[in-house]
């Protein structure tokens, strides 16, 4: 019996490759699309298509002969020019769903993200029935809504589709989330936003990924289709909690230190502006969108992914965040 041949793209990625290594643990014959290299551990069981998402030949390429597609890579951030974010989210995924209903492809999952329903308020348990967003302050957020309804979209009976929204993915592993906050912890420019109590949905990477095969077998189980799923550790956190457990078991001195929001948010629009003016590389170390972000709720129901995907957590929270933690302390 052939193995079921799928493509990881942003494979070389921190969710990418736990992905991978699920994949290759079933059995699959796994290729890669991405400019990442792989780490050698995986890279001698992978078959790599280095090259550009937004490139039509090297994407169908990636995509000819694939069984199965998770759709993971794409252009974060919160700072940049939006044709950038457009060209990868937008014309990457429109690519690969394209690439897919020519091949015969029967499933892709598609990474996607909360910031979809981005629209500056606060969110409580809110679900799936939300809206796309708007007043987006961020082209992440806007072209990632983008880039989803293309993959869900194309759902139909020959190629089913479904979308997963993790939200602030971390773990061991991860090399922008933690290291960001800890860079600027240690530097004395981390923040309270508002007055500390607001709280959020986190999502451990072996949860995220776990979750990313799940929904493919839901999908071949005839479930999902077509549908989103906000995806997290199924127990919201305090925010400023959980940052501050992290950076005291990382030997840091804990931030406490408050800012008010709408003070943050003139601070962000501020270095926008100056960013944009005089083309300042790098992003600002306050945007309107992070204003926001820090400052509100973030916390979505979770009952959809549970039911359809069987969405479990892969570790405790607290637990994990603490053994994390130690591990990062500066010797």
């Amino acid at each position: 019996m052939n193995r079921p041949k799928v493509l990881v793209t942003g494979g070389g990625g921190f969710l990418g490759q736990a992905i991978v290594r699920r994949c290759l643990e079933r059995g699959y014959e796994v290729r890669v699309l991405g400019r990442q290299a792989l780490p050698l551990s995986i890279s001698q069981e992978v078959k790599f298509h280095p090259g550009d998402i937004a490139n039509p030949t090297v994407v169908n390429q990636a995509v000819l002969g694939c069984d199965y597609v998770f759709h993971v890579a794409a252009k974060a951030g919160i700072w940049g020019r939006i044709k950038d974010f457009e060209r990868i989210n937008v014309m990457g995924t429109r690519l690969i769903v394209e690439a897919c209903e020519r091949t015969g492809v029967r499933a892709i999952v598609h990474t996607s993200t909360p910031s979809v329903v981005f629209n500056g308020d606060s969110f409580c348990g809110a679900d799936e029935s939300l809206p796309y967003g708007k007043n987006w302050l961020c082209a992440y957020a806007e072209t990632k809504a983008r880039a989803e309804a293309i993959a869900l979209s194309a759902a139909s009976n020959s190629l089913k589709t479904c979308a997963l929204r993790p939200h602030l993915i971390w773990g061991p592993g991860d090399n922008h989330l933690f290291p960001r906050i800890l860079e600027r912890a240690r530097s004395g420019r981390l923040r309270i936003i508002g007055d500390g109590r607001n709280k959020i949905d986190v999502t451990h990477v072996d949860t995220a990924a776990d979750s990313h095969l799940r929904a493919l077998d839901a999908l071949l189980a005839g479930r999902a289709n077509g549908k989103a799923y906000f995806i997290s550790q199924g127990e919201p956190v305090n925010l400023w909690e959980f940052i501050n457990r992290l950076l005291i078991g990382a030997g840091i001195p804990p931030v406490t230190k408050h800012l008010d929001p709408r003070t943050a948010y003139l601070i962000g629009a501020t270095l926008e502006a100056t960013w944009r003016i005089l083309r300042l590389q790098g992003e600002p170390p306050m945007t309107r969108f992070v204003a926001v972000e820090l400052s509100k709720d973030h916390w979505f129901d979770v009952s959809a992914a549970q039911r359809d995907l069987g969405l479990r957590a892969a570790h405790e929270t607290w637990s994990e965040l603490d053994r994390l933690a130690a591990t990062l302390r500066i010797k």
